[in-house]
C-alpha cells in the first residue's frame, strides 16, 4: 500500500515493552513482503500467533485444467454454475489459471472458514450483494462493485450478509496499484483514476472472544466466549492446503502500523479516461500483479472527434489472453453476441477480436456509454478450469461470422 495507517493500540516504539493490562507482554508479528525490504505491518497479539497445536493435510478437487483447445474465443455464463450452501473460500469454482493467476467464481450464501492464502496476493470482485471480510487487521464491509486486496498470508475469512457473488484472483505475488500511477515514495500522482481518498482500509481491531470484543466465530470459525478453544485456519500453500489448529482464536489483535494491509476499492470511483478518439485498455488499468493486469471499464463519455468510431477496433493481442467479466449496463462492441451480465468472455493470443458486426456503425454518434466491465490480461496463456467447461456458450466463437463450424 502507499501510505501509512494505524490502527488500536500501538508502542510509541517499535519492538519494544508493549504490555497488557495483566501485566504480560503483547506479541508482535511483523508481516513483511520481499523478506524484510518492502512493505510491512506490525501486529500486535495478546497470544502467540505461533502456537499450533495440530496439521492435516487437506485434500482438494476441482483444481484441474485444460489447454484452451482448438485455440478460439469463448463465452462463458457465470449464472448457470450453481452454489447451493457455498461460501466464498470453499465454494469457488475455478475457471481459469495459469503460472501467475488462479481466476474463480463463486455465489456464497454461507459465512466461509478462516483461509489463509500463502502463495499471493487475492483480489476479490464483488459482482452482487453486500458482506463483511473480516480480517486479522479488522473487517472491511463490501459491496456490489467494490475491489478487495488481501496481501500474502492474510487470515481472513468471508461472511456474506445473504448472497454475494464475488471473481477471485488468486495471484502467484503481489497485486497493488499501476506502477505509473505512483511518486516515488507512494503517493498517488495526479494523473491516475484513484487515490487515497478512495481506498478503505480496517478502521478498528476485530477481536473475538476473550479479548474483549464481539465473538463473530461459533463452531465454523472455532471462536468461544472464552476466545481460548482450538481455531481452525485453512491455509493454501506452494505444496497445496493444510489444516492449521491454533490454540487461540488469531482474531487477538489489538493493533497495528504499517503500509501493508486488506484494502477497499469502488470500481464505481474509478474516474475514466476519455479522449477525441478511441483510447486503448491502459488507460482503464486499474491493478497490476505478476503476469497480469487488471482494468475497469465505467460508465464514461465517449469520444469527441467528429469522425470518431466510440467501439474499439479489430485487434489483436499478441502478448497476452484477454478475459472480460460483464458486470453492468450494456456492453456495445459486443451488442447482440449472446453476452449479458456474469458472462466472461475470453479472447486468446493468436486470435484477432472486436466489435459484433454491426456495432461500428450503430455507436457512430453515440455519446456516452453505460458498461461496467472488469477486463484481466494476462501474459501467459489461462487454461481452462471444470467451472468454465460447465458454462461454456459453444455458440460463441463463430458469432462475427453469424454460421457454424464447417462439419
Amino acid at each position: 500500500m502507499p501510505y501509512y495507517r494505524a490502527v488500536g493500540e500501538v508502542p510509541r516504539k517499535r519492538h519494544t515493552q508493549f504490555r497488557r493490562p495483566d501485566g504480560g507482554l503483547y506479541a508482535e508479528e511483523l508481516m513483511g513482503v520481499e523478506g524484510f525490504s518492502a512493505d510491512s505491518a506490525l501486529l500486535y497479539h495478546r497470544h502467540p500467533p505461533t502456537a499450533i497445536v495440530d496439521a492435516v493435510t487437506m485434500s482438494e478437487t476441482c483444481r484441474s485444467l485444460s489447454p484452451n483447445l482448438p485455440l478460439k474465443p469463448r463465452h462463458f455464463r457465470t449464472p448457470s454454475l450453481h452454489f447451493d450452501g457455498a461460501d466464498g473460500v470453499t465454494g469457488r469454482r475455478q475457471l481459469f489459471a495459469n503460472a501467475d493467476v488462479a481466476i474463480c467464481f463463486v455465489v456464497a450464501g454461507e459465512p466461509s472458514p478462516l483461509y489463509r492464502n500463502a502463495t499471493g496476493d487475492e483480489l476479490l470482485y464483488v459482482q452482487s450483494g453486500e458482506g463483511v471480510v473480516e480480517t486479522i487487521y479488522g473487517a472491511l464491509d463490501v459491496s456490489s462493485g467494490d475491489y478487495v486486496v488481501l496481501p500474502t498470508s492474510t487470515t481472513y475469512r468471508i461472511v456474506p450478509h445473504g448472497e454475494l457473488a464475488l471473481l477471485t484472483l488468486e495471484a502467484a505475488g503481489h497485486v497493488g496499484p499501476p506502477r505509473r500511477y505512483l511518486a516515488a515514495r507512494g503517493q498517488f500522482l495526479e494523473h491516475a483514476p484513484y487515490c487515497e481518498r478512495d481506498l478503505r482500509g480496517p478502521s478498528e481491531p476485530l477481536l473475538v472472544g476473550d479479548t474483549g470484543g464481539s465473538d463473530t466465530g461459533g463452531s465454523d470459525t472455532g471462536g468461544s466466549d472464552n476466545g481460548g478453544s482450538d481455531t481452525e485456519v485453512l491455509v493454501r500453500h506452494r505444496s497445496g492446503l493444510t489444516r492449521l489448529t491454533y490454540d487461540h482464536h488469531p482474531f487477538d489483535v489489538v493493533g497495528w502500523d504499517g503500509c501493508l494491509y486488506p484494502w477497499a476499492f469502488s470500481i464505481h470511483d474509478f474516474e475514466p479516461i476519455t479522449g477525441r478518439v478511441h483510447q486503448p485498455p491502459p488507460v482503464h488499468q486499474t491493478f497490476e500483479g505478476p503476469g497480469f493486469v487488471i482494468c475497469s471499464f465505467v460508465p464514461r463519455k465517449v469520444d469527441y472527434h467528429p469522425l470518431s468510431i466510440p467501439v474499439p477496433y479489430n485487434h489483436a493481442n499478441v502478448d497476452s489472453d484477454e478475459l472480460m467479466f460483464y458486470v453492468g449496463g450494456d456492453y456495445e462492441a459486443r451488442r447482440g453476441s449472446g453476452i449479458g451480465l456474469g458472462s466472461l468472455s475470453l479472447h486468446p493470443a493468436g486470435c484477432t477480436h472486436g466489435p459484433q458486426p454491426g456495432a461500428v456503425e450503430a455507436s457512430l454518434g453515440v455519446e456516452r456509454f453505460d458498461e461496467t466491465a472488469v477486463m484481466v490480461d494476462t501474459f501467459r496463456p489461462l487454461e481452462l478450469g471444470t467451472g468454465a467447461a460447465e458454462c461454456e456458450d459453444p455458440d460463441y466463437a463463430w458469432s462475427w461470422a453469424g454460421r457454424g463450424p464447417l462439419s
